[in-house]
Parts: C-alpha cells; structure tokens; sequence
C-alpha cells in the first residue's frame, strides 16, 4: 500500500538539502548554513513518491520559501541517491 502523505524531514534530510547548492542559490545561503537555520527559513516535506505511469519513483521532496504565490522547489534522487532537481 502506498503512503501518498507528506513525511517530516529527518535532520539527516535537512542537512542534505542545506547542502544542495540550488537551495543555497535561491535562498541566498552561505555554505556554512546548518540544516536547523535551513529548516527555519524553509517549509519542506517528503513524500514517498510513486509514479502512476512512467516516471520517477522514490523520495520527493517539496520545499517552499515563505512567498507562497511562488512554486515550490522540487527535489527527488538520482540513481546514486543524491539529490537532484526535478
């Protein structure tokens, strides 16, 4: 049965997507950012991903800035199990 919920981040989560270098740029972070700043500034969820046809199946992560009129950034894995932008 699939989990189409939204999961809260894990701090091990949080600090990769702290370390992402497009959340960097388009929040205007510093490398030295921790993820406890990050998750201040930033709304995210994770969901467990499952495509309905062909696509992408894995974690899908939504993050949003505090303009809410602006899309969310939208970051999944790639085969290595980085993340990647989608």
């Amino acid at each position: 049965m699939k989990n189409n919920h939204p999961i809260r981040l894990t701090p091990a989560e949080w600090a990769e997507v702290a370390a992402f270098e497009q959340v960097q740029q388009d929040w205007g972070l510093s490398a030295d950012v921790g993820p406890e700043e990050v998750a201040e500034l930033i709304y995210g969820v994770k969901f467990n991903f499952v495509s309905g046809g062909p696509g992408y199946v894995g974690d899908l992560f939504l993050l949003q800035g505090d303009a809410a009129g602006e899309p969310p950034m939208v970051l999944g894995r790639d085969a290595k199990g980085h993340l990647m932008m989608l």
